[in-house]
């Protein structure tokens, strides 16, 4: 069936144009208002002033022919109320637009305020990450210091149990410093923090999207680090079975859970059934170390999301 705009009273049609409504707007009224009266059709704008389709045309199935009822005159008061309802939505418009602007405003805002607490966090990370190599540099310059007086004093010993003069300080070849020692080895030189935030880092990365998972895995190894530290004579805290659900769940199964464990000096054992702690191999200074990593990587929010 054709669709056609429908039949409205002519007369009506023409005062509410004449009061400043579409020919839409008041085709649309008079139609859904039965025809009535200026009056009817100008209610009925108000409310509907906020349809979508107020503006379109309506279309309708059948074509009805309407006699005309008495004719209504335009009042004063249907003009003021006909503008009263222009004025109204106009200011509706002039409010949205508004909220609009503010919404954008404060999204803007937020955004700075993120570009800049990330900025911060990120400079945070870098202090502490320079006062850590420094503080490592120097502990191995004690390091070595201390390593050159022992030998220089047992030399000595053994010189004055010889009954050998003592040696003049002429006749001591300097030792390298420790950076040209390292640099001469060929080898290029990784600390143990280094390795394990590294390690850490990539997991992160590895399953950035998985925030509570990683965190899990995060606790779970600062537990285990933390009950050898506790307990080194207790086997049961230095021996992980691999295929424990629980673990499985917690650690193995998240790229980097095993590799950190490694790294704290576990070894896989009896075909990598196990990962296991040797009593003599427990070094409670790395395992310290890798509790103060796993400490930073749970408390700094940005841990892990930049590029090393």
């Amino acid at each position: 069936m054709a669709m056609a705009v429908p039949v409205v009273n002519r007369k009506l049609l023409e005062e509410l144009e004449a009061m400043g409504f579409s020919p839409e707007q008041a085709t649309r009224a008079l139609h859904f208002s039965g025809n009535s009266s200026t009056e009817a059709a100008i209610d009925w704008i108000v409310d509907h002033q906020n349809d979508p389709d107020l503006d379109q045309m309506p279309r309708v199935s059948i074509d009805i022919d309407i006699e005309a009822p008495e004719p209504t005159f335009v009042t004063e008061e249907m003009i003021m109320g006909a503008q009263e309802l222009r004025d109204r939505a106009e200011e509706k418009k002039k409010e949205k637009k508004n909220s609009q602007r503010e919404t954008e405003k404060e999204r803007i805002r937020a955004g700075k305020e993120l570009l800049e607490a990330k900025t911060i966090a990120e400079e945070n990370e870098r202090k502490r990450y320079v006062a850590v190599k420094k503080a490592e540099k120097e502990e191995a310059r004690r390091a070595k210091e201390r390593i050159l007086r022992k030998l220089q004093n047992d030399m000595v010993e053994r010189r004055r149990k010889l009954g050998l003069p003592p040696e003049t300080p002429a006749a001591v070849k300097p030792s390298l410093p420790f950076e040209d020692n390292r640099r001469t080895s060929g080898v290029s030189y990784v600390t143990k923090a280094d390795q394990m935030r590294e390690c850490l880092r990539s997991l992160k990365r590895n399953h950035k999207d998985e925030d509570a998972r990683v965190k899990r895995a995060f606790q779970t190894l600062l537990i285990y680090v933390g009950n050898v530290v506790k307990n080194p004579d207790n086997e049961k805290f230095r021996r992980i079975r691999l295929s424990n659900p629980v673990f499985q769940s917690r650690v193995g199964s998240l790229e980097g859970g095993v590799e950190f464990l490694e790294l704290c000096g576990f070894e896989k054992i009896e075909g990598a059934r196990f990962l296991f702690l040797l009593r003599d191999k427990v070094d409670l200074a790395v395992l310290n170390l890798a509790g103060t990593q796993l400490k930073s990587a749970l408390t700094n929010p940005f841990f892990g999301l930049l590029e090393k």
